[in-house]
């Protein structure tokens, strides 16, 4: 099996204080033979890194710096630093330029422009917010019913892939169940958006990806099992996996076991990515 994670974020994002090159030397360590930088860029509820404006704030959550800034990548230095590192580590393990796009349906222009920008090797389509309403505190959701909840997350999701594909794969695909405040939905009421979407990403070349942070907030699977044997069932092929590291202690944590479950759901091969064209790997 290769070991690989493609979910890092380092210290270009606003909520890590992990150093690039500390990763790379960990994930080294490790026996990882290659990681991919997916730093945070969430349009809509973050200014960009040079924004005349200047800078805001919020309060740090837990294990977090007291002040945490709300800004998008410094992408010129982002980009700088990685090369940095591919040549100063060439031969000894292999660094990819990626990053996490929380998208909602109005910042497709701003990404669609953000892509042209850079020569990326892979991008994860996550959503993180709608309507500039975060999950992570509550505010998104507040007025809404359980159902409406989770179809109003599903909806978005399926808006995006019908409207934005330069993506690689999707993000954690069920985080709103992370942050329900109630628990336990029936998977059966949002079963059949989940299929739509599945079908359009599979017919459209792209994947998902499995992402190890499940472990950490007391999850099964992300995306949970029911998510991943509809995939497998509906032809999907693609997936990739990562940590969704923000620390240390994150980094590269409980992949191994991830592709041994994997494998016993009947998946085949995880991917890696070269300016966005994917390789396979048998498990």
């Amino acid at each position: 099996m290769m070991f690989v994670d493609y979910h890092v974020h380092s210290e270009f994002s606003d909520d890590s204080e992990y150093p690039m090159e500390e990763i790379v030397e960990e994930a080294r360590k490790m026996g990882m033979k290659e990681l991919c930088f997916t730093d945070h860029v969430d349009y809509g509820i973050k200014r960009d890194w040079d924004d005349p404006e200047g800078m805001t704030y919020r309060r740090g959550g837990a294990g977090e710096p007291e002040k945490m800034p709300l800004a998008n990548v410094d992408y010129p230095r982002y980009m700088n630093k990685i090369h940095a590192l591919q040549e100063r580590y060439k031969n000894k393990i292999t660094i990819k330029v990626g990053m996490e796009f929380g998208m909602q349906r109005h910042t497709i222009p701003q990404y669609e422009a953000l892509f042209r920008l850079y020569p990326f090797d892979f991008i994860i389509l996550s959503v993180h917010q709608i309507e500039n309403k975060e999950f992570w505190n509550g505010d998104f959701g507040r007025e809404y019913t359980q159902y409406e909840y989770y179809m109003r997350y599903y909806r978005e999701l399926l808006f995006l892939v019908e409207n934005y594909h330069n993506y690689s794969v999707l993000g954690h695909m069920d985080l709103i169940s992370r942050y329900d405040p109630v628990g336990n939905f029936p998977f059966s009421e949002v079963e059949p958006v989940i299929r739509q979407i599945l079908k359009i990403v599979i017919a459209d070349g792209k994947g998902i990806e499995v992402n190890t942070s499940c472990y950490r907030y007391g999850l099964d699977m992300t995306p949970c099992r029911e998510i991943l044997e509809i995939y497998r069932d509906l032809g999907g092929e693609i997936l990739t996996i990562g940590s969704d590291s923000h620390k240390q202690e994150h980094l590269g944590y409980f992949i191994p076991e991830t592709l041994n479950e994997l494998k016993s759901l009947g998946f085949k091969q995880i991917c890696t990515f070269e300016q966005m064209k994917l390789t396979f790997h048998l498990l």
